[in-house]
């Protein structure tokens, strides 16, 4: 039997799941259909670094287990390896290197049933909040091949979007699970810190400010992927609160009335375009209508002092990595083979002393601890998602000096990254759409541990205002 790409886009990653278990389809007839979708539009999007069509194919024929059993799944280049494919990291220096075990998320999606076909496309080291790269290319949006599909899982989100799986592996330090959903109409979830496992050997990145998390077409999608995917690993340093029910439970009960601060200013007071303020206040109304109390509101948090402390952390980071690269593959990275703001990082960060990064650090932990304060005072804060709408490719890519990077990534993305900073749980959901036909997002972000207020939230709005069969006109 061949899946029709009408019949297959009809279903979340869910439903897939139940008609495979039930014995409607088999888990190669949707592989399939998944496989015809990526051949047919990643030529025009530019989102799959490696395929892995023959491994899925075989592991198709055999049974699954696991809530999302037989599921087609994606698994962004940075961080998450899985064995034998490609582990560029979107960078010229990574080229040719192969992973050579399984990372504890992949063997989590494995466990979960979620087969897994290829992986996708971040920038170099997940640095920008496009998904261009010097190694790559640009991945286009599928709404607009002009305009960039967010970063740094921007691979990931323009293959759901275009209707190649119905939900995909990302990861975020700043944003790169949300931006890029703003920027493709879909759902994305930055869990908690300590949520779930976030990279290889390690159980922390960028001094716990990057997590794991997924896009998604549906929000049961999302609360189920957190009931497969939650819980920590051997050696973890700390773990998000244990949730009170499964994420599922959570998302179907009606939330109680929540208090909900309005944020449309971003602490660094860059100002927001009128279609993001719009979306924002849509999402205020809507709230109110569900029951909600919304008021203007904002935490008081020093923006410019927390943006130096993460950009510091950031780029002893990648500089931290590439060193670590060196010895474990007993080699030198030229120089040449880094894009232009990571090879300004490199000699930036090298310069860095250990004093400075432990202050840094401390920066970030006395902004959580005035979140949470604030937070005592309010169940979720709503913001804007972005502060302009998807730019054009190039305008955010890593090919720059560093100034206009951070410039250009400052106008477009004021109102994300605090929330890796502080640790709290936030989501981006899908609410608008300009007058050009692109997406852009809202975002909530509730307090830490309490991702079920944001599943149950993001049901009532999903309920409300409808957005899954909204979907771009690719071939």
């Amino acid at each position: 039997m061949t899946l029709s790409f009408s019949d297959y886009v009809r279903h979340d990653a869910t439903g897939l799941a139940v008609l495979i278990r039930d014995g409607s389809l088999t888990a190669a007839e949707v592989l399939e259909a998944a496989i015809a979708r990526a051949e047919a539009v990643n030529p025009s999007i530019n989102a799959i670094v490696d395929t892995l069509f023959d491994e899925a194919r075989e592991r198709a024929e055999h049974p699954f287990s696991g809530p999302f059993t037989g599921v087609p799944w994606a698994v962004k280049d940075l961080g998450t390896p899985v064995q034998g494919a490609r582990e560029t990291r979107g960078s010229r220096a990574f080229t040719g290197e192969r992973a050579a075990a399984d990372s504890e998320l992949v063997r989590r999606f494995r466990a979960a049933g979620l087969n897994i076909f290829c992986t996708s496309t971040t920038p170099e080291f997940g640095s920008a909040g496009t998904t261009e790269s010097m190694l790559h290319g640009p991945t286009r949006n599928p709404w607009n091949l002009s305009k960039t599909a967010g970063g740094s899982s921007g691979g990931a989100a323009a293959l759901v979007a275009a209707g190649v799986i119905p939900a995909a592996h990302g990861s975020d330090s700043g944003g790169s699970i949300r931006l890029p959903a703003s920027c493709c109409g879909l759902l994305g979830l930055k869990p908690s810190r300590g949520r779930l496992p976030v990279a290889f050997n390690a159980t922390e990145v960028k001094m716990g400010t990057s997590v794991s998390g997924a896009l998604t077409r549906s929000v049961r999608d999302m609360a189920a992927l957190l009931d497969a995917l939650h819980g920590p690993e051997l050696g973890s340093r700390y773990a998000a609160p244990a949730p009170q029910s499964s994420f599922l439970t959570a998302m179907e009960e009606t939330p109680r009335p929540l208090r909900i601060a309005l944020q449309l200013r971003p602490f660094s007071d860059i100002p927001v375009e009128q279609a993001c303020l719009d979306a924002a206040n849509e999402a205020a109304a809507l709230c109110e209508v569900l029951g909600h109390h919304v008021e203007e509101a904002r935490a008081p948090i020093d923006g410019q002092a927390l943006n130096q402390a993460f950009m510091l952390i950031a780029t002893s980071d990648v500089y931290a990595g590439l060193k670590r690269a060196e010895r474990e593959l007993g080699r030198s990275i030229a120089i040449d083979d880094l894009e232009p703001v990571t090879a300004t990082i490199m000699a930036m960060a090298g310069e860095i002393r250990a004093h400075q990064l432990l202050d840094a650090d401390h920066v970030l932990q006395h902004a959580a601890i005035l979140m949470a304060r604030f937070q005592e005072h309010y169940d979720v804060i709503l913001t804007p998602g972005v502060a302009q709408a998807p730019v054009d490719l190039g305008v955010l890519a890593l090919d720059r000096s560093v100034a206009e990077w951070a410039e250009a990534m400052g106008r477009f993305s004021p109102f994300t990254s605090v929330y890796n900073q502080t640790g709290q749980p936030a989501i981006m959901v899908p609410m608008s759409w300009t007058s050009e036909n692109l997406p852009i997002g809202v975002q909530f972000a509730a307090r830490l541990g309490d991702e079920a207020a944001l599943l149950a939230l993001g049901r009532q709005i999903e309920v409300a205002k409808p957005w899954f069969q909204r979907r771009p006109e690719l071939p």
